[in-house]
């Protein structure tokens, strides 16, 4: 696609129109630009500018939100004020906490066949959820008064954290792309969740019906335990997979976050500050982590965020609007699985196989594609607004 940039000259003693076909002197001079250029440098993101949108964005939406339902945005119990002081917390840690992880020799090894242009990222620190995940868990327990299902859904994230950390420090001790084994990491990621099913068949006074819009409701039984059990495992494996880009996965889940508080609050007070609080540590962490990243989360956060999230929406009865809401980590997932199906598919005698995508995740194909990393990383931030607003519409009575 390109632009034409027309330069009449008339050089006539009448000085006649271009037009008019009689001048006797027509000089046309021609330009092409590449539109794709004019495009780039007039619609130019950045990964400041992304963030600055983002903060922006949601402060006024938590503003909204608690004024629209009659809450003080400077109480505890409100999604505004748990968001700005855990926001505000999580970036302050970060200063210190980012240096300290560097001096550690923290850095993260960037796996070879992965796009190339990420390998320009090595040595940069991660584990960075080791200083925003506790801000998180902390305030949230002191802002809440220390509730019972705060407290429950706290632990089972730190346990999450805990399974990542694990894994960040081999990697990082081993100094390669290896960490624990896969299978001892869904076994202690299953472990976890089944325990956590148990507090909440104990304590949790959860219900076993899925309820859908429409006032339609699936009656489960004791199948719910097993799909909870899934949903928990499954989400934070989603969530790291989507943490791939700088400013991905943190943008991304402070959104869901947030979506999910404004979904538990009227039900769920002590699960709304926790929401809140969470999706401010994201935001916080952000402000390291947003494109050029200075710090990456590593498993310890990715693991953690999937987990708080689908914990919340267990917690809260909100299966179908924590589906639309995990609806882009939903997808991420799937592109991995398709990509593997396809390629053992069709597989040839050789043991050579095709790929439906580029590269999986679907953030790298995209990247292979041509995408920026900001470019990706904006359309994902747009795509997940439109889904938490979709999830909020569905609650509403």
């Amino acid at each position: 696609m390109y632009c034409f940039e027309l330069n009449f000259k008339l050089r006539s003693e009448n000085q006649l129109s271009p037009m008019c076909g009689v001048c006797s002197d027509l000089c046309v001079s021609v330009r092409i630009v590449d539109a794709k250029f004019v495009t780039s440098q007039s619609l130019s993101l950045s990964g400041t500018k992304l963030f600055v949108a983002l903060v922006s964005g949601m402060t006024a939406t938590a503003i909204v939100l608690d004024l629209w339902a009659s809450r003080s945005i400077v109480s505890s119990a409100s999604l505004t004020a748990p968001l700005v002081i855990c926001g505000l917390l999580s970036g302050l840690v970060g200063i210190g906490a980012v240096p300290l992880l560097r001096a550690l020799k923290a850095g993260q090894i960037i796996r070879e066949d992965g796009p190339k242009s990420h390998l320009k990222k090595t040595g940069t620190p991660t584990m960075g959820g080791a200083f925003f995940v506790p801000v998180a868990i902390i305030m949230s327990l002191i802002l809440s008064g220390f509730h019972p299902n705060a407290i429950a859904v706290a632990t089972l994230t730190t346990a999450y954290a805990g399974i990542g950390f694990a894994d960040d420090w081999e990697i990082i001790r081993r100094r390669s792309n290896k960490g624990i084994s896969a299978r001892t990491k869904m076994g202690l990621q299953i472990a976890f969740a089944v325990a956590f099913c148990i507090w909440m068949m104990m304590f949790g006074q959860v219900s076993t019906d899925i309820k859908l819009p429409f006032g339609m409701v699936i009656p489960l039984g004791l199948l719910f335990w097993g799909l909870a059990t899934f949903t928990l495992v499954a989400e934070s494996n989603a969530t790291n997979l989507t943490d791939g880009v700088d400013g991905l996965a943190g943008g991304t889940v402070a959104v869901a976050m947030l979506g999910m508080g404004a979904i538990a609050a009227p039900t769920n007070p002590e699960l709304m500050t926790f929401s809140a609080c969470l999706s401010g540590a994201c935001l916080g962490f952000l402000a390291h982590n947003r494109n050029p990243a200075k710090v990456f989360m590593g498993d310890t956060g990715s693991l953690a965020i999937g987990g708080a999230l689908a914990a919340v929406g267990l917690m809260t009865n909100s299966l179908f609007a924590l589906l639309l809401i995990s609806g882009l980590f939903l997808w991420e997932t799937l592109s991995v699985i398709i990509q593997v199906s396809y390629f053992k598919m069709t597989k040839n005698a050789d043991g050579v196989g095709q790929r439906f995508f580029k590269m999986s995740p679907y953030h790298n194909h995209l990247e292979l594609s041509g995408w920026t990393e900001t470019q990706i990383v904006g359309w994902f931030y747009t795509v997940n607004i439109v889904l938490a607003l979709l999830a909020l519409a569905t609650t509403v009575k």
